[in-house]
């Protein structure tokens, strides 16, 4: 393992209107399973070989939050998700890139643009792979979503020493009747309890913003205190 370069970024907020935040960055070449897990259990998230996390002084909103696999139990309206996706079939694999991986990436996103007003710039093949090929190293995955032979979604975890971590989901619009990412969490959470993971790492919860509130609604859950070093107990409550 090598850290290449750690830094901070000053930015405008990117989950709540009229903030600033402050990110910290550590670049990792051959990151180890173990100090990944080290790094998400302290609220860190990886793209590809960078690990970053927000250390902003003067505000606290943005919550690293993690799912209690062990007590969580399915509801009647979540299994009727999983059974409706009974004819969609999914692969795990290491991640890759594909054209099939690329427009579905650009038609997702193109949607979001649409449909909640996201900024859009359009993906390269480059900017693909550096954030989810690149630095998967013995834990990163992809779970591939087909229904009659056609890529519908995509979705890029760690699978860690005690849990999952999700990454990133993306997803064709056209097949939105099928719940599906709500249906890639219930298939990580079902992965989880079958090979007696802990926790399913959901990256941040703020209960402002419409985008990542919605993480709240899987409990049981707890969320990270404050923005531990790596010296320190990670303190999750």
């Amino acid at each position: 393992m090598n850290i290449l370069k750690e830094f901070s970024v000053n930015d405008k907020c990117s989950y709540l209107a009229d903030k600033e935040q402050t990110t910290h960055y550590k670049v990792i070449e051959e990151c180890s399973r173990a100090y990944c897990q080290e790094l998400i259990e302290r609220g860190y998230r990886r793209f590809g070989k960078m690990y970053f996390r927000p250390v902003c002084s003067s505000c606290d909103e943005c919550k690293s939050i993690k799912i209690d696999i062990e007590n969580f139990e399915f509801s009647s309206s979540q299994r009727r998700v999983i059974r409706k996706a009974s004819n969609i079939k999914s692969y795990i694999q290491q991640p890759s890139m594909s054209r099939s991986h690329l427009e579905l990436f650009e038609k997702y996103h193109l949607f979001m643009k649409e449909k909640k007003g996201w900024s859009h710039t359009a993906s390269t093949a480059q900017s693909y792979y550096s954030s989810f090929v690149d630095g998967h190293n013995d834990f990163g995955y992809e779970i591939l979503y087909y229904m009659d032979d056609k890529l519908i979604g995509v979705d890029l975890i760690d699978i860690l020493e005690d849990g999952i971590s999700s990454i990133y989901f993306y997803y064709d619009p056209d097949y939105a009747q099928y719940s599906l990412g709500k249906l890639s969490l219930y298939n990580q959470i079902i992965f989880a309890k079958q090979n007696q993971k802990k926790w399913i790492y959901l990256g941040y919860y703020v209960k402002d913003c419409p985008s990542l509130s919605y993480k709240s609604h899987y409990k049981p859950y707890v969320t990270l205190n404050g923005k531990p070093d790596l010296y320190e107990e990670p303190n999750w409550n």
